[in-house]
C-alpha cells in the first residue's frame, strides 16, 4: 500500500509567519491548507493553493474549532448544527481559491481540537459529516474512532492518519500539545516504519498500540520539520505515494 505524506500548512497569519511552507511543500504528497479559523488568511491560503498547484500536491481543507488566538487547540463547547455551519464555511473559503486556480479538493482534515473532540464526541464528528458528505471526498482521522465509525457509517470515505510528530497515550490516543518540539528525524523514521509495517506505535510511557497509517502527518509548526520529512522519505523508500 503506497503511503502518503501529509502537512498541516498556510497556517501564517498577516505578518506572523509559521513554519517554512516553500521548503516543506515539495516534499510531501498532500497539504492541509488552512481556512482561517486558526490560522491563515486569504493571502497566505491563496499562496498556499499556488504552491501546491506548483508541485502538483494534493490539498486539503484543514478547518477549525473558531480560535484564532488559542490556534484551534483549545476545545469548545458547540452544538452540532452550529460545528456544521462553521466548518461548511471555511471548506468554502477553500473551495474559492483552489476553482482560481483550477485545482480540485482532494481530502478533509480537522484541525487541533475539533480533531480530538471529532474523535470522541459523536456529534462532532456528526457535525464533520453534515458539512462535507455533499463533496465525496475522504475524511482523515484516528482509526479505531468515532472518525472511523461514524464516517463511515455515513457512508463517507476514511483515511487513517498516523502522527509522526506526535507523541500517543497508553490508550493509543493523540497527545495534542499548544506548542510542537523537536524531534530526532531517525527516531520518527523508526516510528512511522513500525507504524507501516506492524501497524504499532509506542506510547509516550513505552506501551504498545494498535495504529493504521494510510497517510502520516507532520506539523508545519515542528521547529525541524524539513529534517523530520526529508528522513520520513528515505524511511518509506518505494513505499511513499506519489503525489
Amino acid at each position: 500500500m503506497a503511503v502518503d505524506i501529509n502537512c498541516d500548512m498556510g497556517e501564517s497569519f498577516g505578518l506572523y509567519k509559521l513554519g517554512d511552507d516553500d521548503a516543506i511543500m515539495p516534499l510531501i504528497t498532500e497539504a492541509n491548507i488552512a481556512c482561517g479559523f486558526h490560522g491563515s488568511d486569504p493571502n497566505h491560503m491563496a499562496h498556499a493553493v499556488a504552491s501546491a498547484k506548483k508541485h502538483g500536491i494534493k490539498i486539503g481543507a484543514h478547518f477549525s474549532l473558531p480560535d484564532l488566538t488559542g490556534f484551534g487547540r483549545r476545545e469548545m463547547v458547540i452544538d452540532r448544527e452550529e460545528m456544521a455551519n462553521i466548518i461548511l464555511y471555511q471548506i468554502g473559503a477553500l473551495n474559492e481559491f483552489l476553482k482560481v486556480q483550477g485545482v480540485k479538493l482532494s481530502h478533509l482534515k480537522p484541525h487541533g481540537a475539533l480533531y480530538g473532540m471529532a474523535a470522541r464526541h459523536e456529534h462532532i464528528a456528526h457535525a464533520v459529516c453534515d458539512a462535507s458528505e455533499h463533496l465525496g471526498v475522504p475524511i482523515f482521522g484516528l482509526a479505531g474512532t468515532l472518525h472511523e465509525e461514524i464516517y463511515t457509517a455515513r457512508g463517507l470515505e476514511f483515511r487513517a492518519e498516523f502522527f509522526a510528530d506526535l507523541d500517543y497515550d497508553d490508550n493509543g490516543k493523540l497527545l495534542i500539545t499548544r506548542e510542537h518540539a523537536a524531534y530526532d528525524p531517525a527516531m520518527v523514521a523508526e516510528k512511522i516504519i513500525r507504524a507501516v509495517d506492524e501497524g504499532m506505535v509506542l506510547s509516550a510511557s513505552g506501551k504498545q498500540n494498535i495504529v493504521r497509517a494510510e497517510t502520516i502527518c507532520v506539523h508545519s509548526d515542528t521547529p525541524n520539520v524539513v529534517d523530520i520529512v526529508m528522513a520520513m522519505r528515505a524511511a518509506l523508500g518505494d513505499k511513499l505515494a506519489t503525489s
